[in-house]
């Protein structure tokens, strides 16, 4: 890795991992490949919405390696970094970290996406960026929790809610106090020397903590801060979130005033 140099104004970067299958879709590809908009697919939507807030940061895009739906004319990148991704989410965030360092410095910032986020706002990605340059541990866009949170009743005590013994629902342990709660969006922004040593380290210790880039900051004894972001920040996971997020974005295209940039 390039060291850090006091000179210098530490680079931007956005790592968005695309190396997997999304099987809650229940779709015949990957959902990142899954059409959004007319002629446009999820991936290049995202992508398009990075460019457009921070259009000076460089990309490392992590696919795998055998992806046969991806072409590069969906990057609006004319230089881009690939790195090949690994069997989850954390060891591919891990090989594109591997791959920047290549190529960045230890303080550059980098900016970890998931693809599956194509309604980030871009007023919410300036605000991360200047939090994460001033915070020591980074930062992370987030929400209050403003639901109820229910926690279930471990699965032997399940209650039949049907004729049959197969049908049966979680019933309600308790109700989860959610003051302090809050919803962990992205992107997440850590400079590139320190997440990487963290996660490399918390993967080795207990890789099964590591659920996002700040837990395994948390594991290292790090606090990043918590960036209040615009709660239509959705994350893709199931087919009725694609049809959400298509609804989201065709309304920002529409009116006058688009939300985009603001909260």
């Amino acid at each position: 890795m390039m060291p850090t140099d006091a000179s210098r104004e530490p680079r931007l970067w956005y790592l968005v991992p695309a190396a997997g299958v999304g099987s809650r879709m229940q779709a015949d590809r990957p959902k990142q490949y899954l059409e959004l908009s007319p002629g446009g697919c999820v991936l290049e939507a995202t992508l398009a919405t990075l460019k457009r807030a921070l259009p000076e940061a460089g990309l490392c895009l992590v696919l795998g390696a055998d992806d046969g739906y991806f072409s590069p004319s969906m990057v609006p990148w004319q230089d881009w970094l690939r790195a090949d991704g690994g069997s989850e989410r954390a060891d591919s965030v891990l090989a594109g970290l591997d791959c920047l360092s290549r190529h960045a410095h230890d303080d550059d910032l980098v900016l970890v996406h998931d693809v599956a986020r194509p309604c980030v706002r871009e007023a919410d990605i300036h605000a991360l960026v200047a939090t994460a340059r001033r915070s020591a541990d980074g930062a992370i866009l987030a929400a209050p929790a403003s639901d109820t949170m229910k926690r279930a009743a471990p699965a032997g005590d399940s209650r039949p809610h049907g004729d049959g013994d197969e049908e049966r629902a979680p019933s309600i342990a308790h109700t989860e106090s959610r003051v302090g709660l809050w919803h962990a969006f992205t992107p997440q922004a850590f400079p590139l020397g320190l997440l990487r040593r963290a996660l490399r380290e918390a993967l080795g210790e207990n890789p099964a903590l590591i659920t996002d880039e700040a837990s395994a900051l948390e594991a290292c004894g790090r606090a990043p801060v918590l960036v209040a972001a615009a709660r239509d920040n959705l994350k893709i996971t199931h087919p009725e979130d694609l049809a959400m997020a298509r609804l989201l974005l065709a309304a920002r295209e529409a009116l006058p005033d688009s939300p985009r940039t603001s909260a």
